[in-house]
This record gives structure tokens, sequence and C-alpha cells, in this order.
């Protein structure tokens, strides 16, 4: 993909909502179109990059900073970044996009908190009402919609593969990508 530029589509949204599922979708499209893109998966980051953090307010905005660096660096030299971390606090996320300007594109993964339960496969949210976690977004600990996010992605209302088409097409449109070839 030699006319690629550098972006972050950071995706913001509650635990099951469908952040990762999208991700893998896009991710194939784009690398099917030669992308040398990076994803920051929210879980990964923290095995490696924020190990040690717990789930207090300042560990997770000291985790999304941490994300948020590694982001502008990669997208300021040309590498799509796309990020898949909860960030429930749009404070830190507005910081995020104050670093990048341009190159940061919000995509609000919108579900209900009840879809998100009916999703749950690790049980995190049974866990969250009955004590055992802690601080667990939706739950007991707030999450904070985007005011103006460049995208909503309904995903109580389309499918993943519906959704990742959303996002390529809005991409393609700021010319953030180069559009599909279409097949002969």
């Amino acid at each position: 993909m030699a006319d690629e530029n550098g972006f972050c589509l950071w995706f913001t949204g509650l635990s099951g909502s469908g952040k990762s599922t999208i991700t893998t979708h896009l991710v194939k499209e784009l690398r099917k179109r030669g992308s040398k893109l990076e994803v920051l998966d929210g879980d990964v980051v923290r095995e490696n990059l924020s190990k040690g953090l717990g789930f207090s307010k300042e560990d997770r905005d000291t985790n999304i900073r941490r994300i948020a660096f590694v982001a502008n660096l990669l997208s300021r030299n040309g590498v799509p970044v796309i990020t898949a971390a909860i960030s429930p606090y749009r404070e830190i996320r507005d910081e995020a996009r104050q670093m990048m300007g341009d190159r940061f594109v919000e995509a609000y993964v919108k579900a209900s908190v009840e879809t998100c339960e009916q999703r749950d496969v690790k049980g995190l949210y049974a866990k969250a009402r009955s004590g055992e976690i802690k601080e667990f977004t939706g739950v007991s600990d707030p999450y904070e919609p985007p005011e103006d996010p460049e995208l909503v992605i309904e995903t109580e209302r389309q499918s993943a593969e519906e959704s990742a088409h959303q996002i390529l097409a809005y991409l393609e449109e700021r010319d953030l990508i180069p559009a599909a070839v279409a097949a002969a």
C-alpha cells in the first residue's frame, strides 16, 4: 500500500460491545490491501506494556496514555493503528485526540450493558455484579460515551462485517486508506 497514511482508529465502548471482533474483520481486509497496520488491543497492552496496573481511575488513565503514546508514535510515522480498549473516560480520550490531531479517528462501538452482558463469554459482568470484580466499567465504574465521535458503530443493529464496512467506507472517504480494488 504505497499511499498509506498514518492514522489511529480509536475504538471505545463497553466490554463486549464488539471492538475486538470488528478489529479482526478490519485487520483481515486491510492486510488484503497490503496495509502495515498495528493493533493495540487493551488486554494485550495491559499484559505487556502496563503490567502491574490495576483498574483504579488513575491506573486506567495511565494505561490509556501509554496506548495513546504508542499510537501517536506509529501513526505519525505513517503506520495505521487500531486501538481496541474500553477507554472509559472522555478526558483521557480527548488527550489522545489532542496528541494526534487529525490522525485521530474516534469510533464509538455502541451497545447497551444488557447486550454486552448477553455476549459476555468470559462471565466478567456476572463476576462484577457478584462483587468478585471491582471497578468494572458499566457496572460499578462509569463509562463516558464520546460526545462527538467521527463514527458511531451500533453493534446491536448491524453485524461485525457491516460495522467493518462502515468503518472502511469512512476511512476511504477521508483518504486514509485507498479504495478497495474491484475483483475482475
